[in-house]
């Protein structure tokens, strides 16, 4: 009888800290996204006219941390690098047409690659790394989209270690350039990066290459 009423106690105290951590379990589980993202179509026609987006370009450091839907995410990446040719050519130049600048998007729910040909996002990292992108400044998590500009040095076959150098800082800022005019045109904050911590984003992001520069993406904070 001693044996059953001590069983029923233990079961009493042992089963609401199981069901606690059950609930921990799948509250972790909800802040990882999917493996893979499909993109929507993005927008290639109309918007704000060039010169009207050249006038409207600028650094804000400021953001909402109101999420970008998964349209602007597919419009603003395929202004980013994007194909725009059928010859598979992107919307951003790069060196002997290399195309080495991979965009890595940072959200809360992981870290995703952007593959501009199947137009979708594959997961990288699970979870939110982006406080883990600078140790000077808390821009990347206060957006809640940071692009990481990532030279892949395994699509520079040909190209010797100054060459590497030069033309993935070069071809970034292309890239970067081409967001900014995306935002210009769309009422987002941005700016671009160099302070980052690139030493631990190379050991997270299982690529082999150099972060070059990262970019925050937001609404405007009110």
């Amino acid at each position: 009888m001693k044996k059953l009423i001590v069983a029923a106690l233990m079961a009493v105290l042992i089963l609401p800290c199981m069901a606690q951590v059950t609930k921990l379990e799948v509250s972790a589980v909800k802040k990882e996204g999917p493996s893979s993202i499909e993109l929507p179509k993005p927008n290639m026609k109309g918007g704000l006219p060039l010169y009207d987006a050249l006038s409207n370009r600028q650094t804000q450091r400021k953001f909402s941390p109101k999420p970008l839907d998964e349209q602007q995410l597919s419009d603003m990446l395929w202004c980013a690098g994007g194909v725009n040719r059928p010859d598979g050519k992107l919307t951003s130049p790069t060196a002997r047409n290399a195309q080495e600048i991979d965009i890595i998007v940072f959200m809360e729910k992981g870290a995703y690659l952007y593959l501009p040909k199947e137009n979708m996002l594959k997961m990288l990292l699970p979870e939110d790394h982006r406080a883990e992108m600078s140790q000077y400044s808390k821009m990347p998590v206060e957006a809640p989209v940071t692009l990481l500009f990532f030279a892949n040095y395994e699509k520079m076959d040909g190209f010797d270690e100054q060459a590497r150098d030069f033309y993935g800082a070069t071809d970034a800022g292309f890239v970067s350039q081409n967001v900014y005019l995306y935002c210009a045109a769309n009422k987002l904050s941005t700016v671009v990066m160099g302070a980052i911590d690139r030493e631990r984003l190379s050991e997270l992001i299982p690529i082999k290459g150099k972060p070059i520069l990262a970019q925050p993406v937001g609404y405007p904070a009110k």
